[in-house]
C-alpha cells in the first residue's frame, strides 16, 4: 500500500469512526497475545480464503514493534505435501489450542461448519477467539457467537476486506495511546518502500 493511497484513505475515513473501531479490535489482539504468552497466535481463514497478507503484515509488525507474539502461525485447511514447516500447519492445531492461545479467524465469506466446530473446540479449551469477517456471510452470526471480539467489516465501513486487514495489522503493532492507525499505516508504507520485505511468506 503506497503513501498516495494512505493519504487518500486518511481523507476518506476521517470522521467515520472506522479507525476507532479497528484500533479497538487491534488493541484487543495485541493485549491478548501479550498477556497470554506461550499459546501463541493462530491465524486461520476459510477453505476458500487463506489470509497470507495478514500473516505477512503481522510478522513484520512483530519485528518492527518488538512484540514477537504478534507473529502468527498460519493454519491451512489443506497444506500441500512438502510445504515448509511454517506453511504446513493444519486445522488440528485448533483442536489442540488451550488457554494461552489466541485464535484469529479471517472470514470474508462463510466460515463453514468444519472450521466453526474446531474454533468452538479451541474456545471451549480456553483459547481467546477473535474474528474479522464479512458481516453479510451466511454464518457470521455463528462466528460472532464464538468470538470474544469481532470486527464485522461489512457493517463498520464499506472499505475492502483487505484494507481492514492492513489497518488491523498496523494498529496492532503500535503501543496504546499513540499515533492513529492510518499514521501508523503511513509509516508502514514508508518502511515498505524504503527497505526490502523481511517476511518469509
Amino acid at each position: 500500500m503506497d503513501a498516495v493511497r494512505v493519504s487518500a484513505l486518511r481523507e476518506h475515513l476521517t470522521g467515520t469512526g472506522w479507525l476507532e473501531v479497528v484500533s479497538g479490535f487491534a488493541g484487543s489482539l495485541r493485549r491478548s497475545v501479550s498477556r497470554r504468552g506461550a499459546g501463541g497466535l493462530l491465524l486461520v481463514g476459510t477453505e476458500a480464503y487463506e489470509p497470507w497478507h495478514l500473516a505477512a503484515h503481522l510478522e513484520d509488525e512483530a519485528a518492527w514493534s518488538d512484540v514477537p507474539r504478534l507473529a502468527p502461525t498460519l493454519l491451512r485447511h489443506r497444506p500441500p505435501a512438502g510445504a515448509p514447516a511454517h506453511l504446513a500447519q493444519d486445522l488440528r492445531r485448533l483442536t489442540e489450542a488451550r488457554r494461552g492461545a489466541t485464535v484469529l479467524v479471517v472470514a470474508p465469506s462463510a466460515a463453514g461448519a468444519p472450521l466453526l466446530e474446531r474454533v468452538q473446540d479451541a474456545r471451549r479449551h480456553g483459547a481467546t477467539v477473535l474474528a474479522v469477517d464479512g458481516a453479510a456471510s451466511a454464518d457470521a452470526g455463528d462466528l460472532g457467537g464464538l468470538a470474544h471480539e469481532r470486527l464485522a467489516v461489512g457493517t463498520a465501513a464499506e472499505e475492502p476486506f483487505d484494507l481492514a486487514q492492513h489497518l488491523v495489522s498496523a494498529a496492532a503493532g503500535q503501543p496504546p495511546a499513540r499515533r492513529s492507525a492510518l499514521d501508523r499505516l503511513a509509516g508502514l508504507a514508508g518502511r515498505l518502500t524504503a527497505a526490502p520485505a523481511i517476511s518469509r511468506w
